[in-house]
């Protein structure tokens, strides 16, 4: 009777995941930045988070989260389409609905699942899968995990989108962008990529991830481009970010929902969201409708940060200084640790060798002196080290502008 691999397989397999070759730069550890915070946090400035409206300290949204433990307990406890499903629950997906001007919503317990949910709900060997080459991880996998042939168009791109819709055997097509690109921060043209998904038929799927409580006023770039409830336009969202909470959640027809509920394996395997994030970001969607000056402060800390480093505004929260080497970014960013400012790091295979960079993250909660005295210290200390380390093929990709990275790049990222 055969028992699975012995030891001498998993010995060899260990060995060869030990030979593996390493990307360019340090070995990640457990942290996305260099910087592990080991300071205490009031004596760093963070602009390495995706708090971007300083709403995960907000006393109303850690009143909310408690009075939710306080009703329901800690924890879910089983999977919402069991006994999982609270009030809380649906009080946040009105909230979601409210702000972002969507007919429906469900909560996931992850903007990760989240992604999970609705690719492999909707695909299969009839649909076909169309996504920009930067999208995140997430929906890569959710690609990947949904059985349905995928085909990738160069980042923004829309003529060949056009040519792949007009061109597809499938009945049906889903079309995947993200409405703010995580890491170089450039925004994708919303209005273009509907008309061309109504034009051939097919579904718009839209990762809002860095958008909402940024884009239009905090309601998400979906809405600021008059596409809200669109019936051909499906939105994605995670609560971690300008929400100050946790969890994710997909928004579309009250159809696609009622789909979810029944086929997204990431949201009926999983046991649902904790009340108390839950409650918190039903909190958050609140206040960020109720001002918008909160999505316009990020704006004005981002214009800051783009100005004093001297690169274009991107469009979101996260603003992104080029470095080069892997080693470089990873140096500067203890650096700048050292001199109160925590900043995050982006390096291999987040990014491709050669183009490592820093990410600052302009946050509402922050003042503009604040804001400019971290741009300063960044500016003055890339300055310093770059031109001195960079050699010339380092310094060439160093200098690309946003629609002029590698082929093949993305969000942590692969085909």
């Amino acid at each position: 009777m055969a028992h699975g691999p012995g030891p001498r397989a998993h010995a060899t397999w260990h060995g060869a995941e030990h030979h593996r070759p390493k990307p360019d730069g340090p070995e990640r550890g457990p942290s996305d930045s260099a910087a592990t915070n080991s300071a205490a946090p009031d004596t760093l400035l963070d602009l390495a988070s995706n708090d971007y409206l300083g709403l995960s300290t907000d006393p109303r949204l850690k009143a909310a989260a408690v009075d939710a433990i306080e009703r329901y307990g800690t924890g879910a406890r089983a999977s919402r389409v069991v006994t999982g499903t609270q009030p809380v629950h649906a009080e946040l997906e009105e909230e979601l609905c409210g702000l972002t001007g969507q007919p429906a919503a469900l909560a996931f317990s992850s903007g990760y699942a989240a992604n999970l949910g609705i690719l492999t709900a909707l695909g299969g060997p009839g649909t076909l899968i169309v996504r920009d080459e930067h999208c995140h991880a997430s929906l890569i996998d959710g690609a990947r995990l949904s059985r349905s042939p995928v085909e990738v168009f160069a980042h923004g791109d829309l003529a060949a989108l056009d040519r792949l819709l007009a061109g597809r055997s499938q009945p049906r097509a889903v079309v995947v962008v993200e409405s703010v690109y995580s890491v170089l921060g450039d925004a994708a043209d919303l209005a273009e990529t509907a008309r061309i998904c109504a034009k051939h038929d097919a579904l718009l799927v839209v990762d809002e991830a860095h958008g909402i409580g940024v884009a239009g006023g905090g309601r998400g770039a979906v809405h600021s481009a008059g596409l809200a409830g669109a019936e051909h336009v499906v939105l994605t969202a995670t609560l971690s970010k300008a929400l100050g909470a946790q969890g994710g959640g997909v928004l579309g027809p009250a159809a696609l929902r009622a789909h979810l509920v029944n086929t997204a394996r990431s949201f009926i395997f999983d046991t649902g969201l904790a009340p108390a994030a839950a409650a918190a970001a039903a909190e958050a969607c609140r206040i960020i409708a109720a001002d918008p000056s909160l999505a316009q402060a990020v704006l004005g800390n981002a214009a800051i940060i783009a100005q004093v480093c001297g690169i274009e505004q991107a469009a979101g929260a996260v603003q992104s200084v080029p470095v080069g080497r892997a080693e470089d970014a990873a140096q500067l960013a203890v650096r700048l640790e050292a001199a109160g400012v925590l900043v995050g790091c982006f390096r291999p295979p987040s990014v491709p060798d050669g183009i490592s960079r820093l990410r600052l993250t302009a946050r509402a909660d922050l003042a503009p002196e604040q804001v400019q005295h971290a741009a300063r210290l960044v500016a003055g200390l890339v300055a310093g080290m770059v031109p001195d380390k960079a050699d010339g093929m380092d310094a060439a990709r160093m200098g690309r502008g946003r629609d002029e990275l590698p082929r093949g790049f993305g969000s942590g990222r692969g085909a």
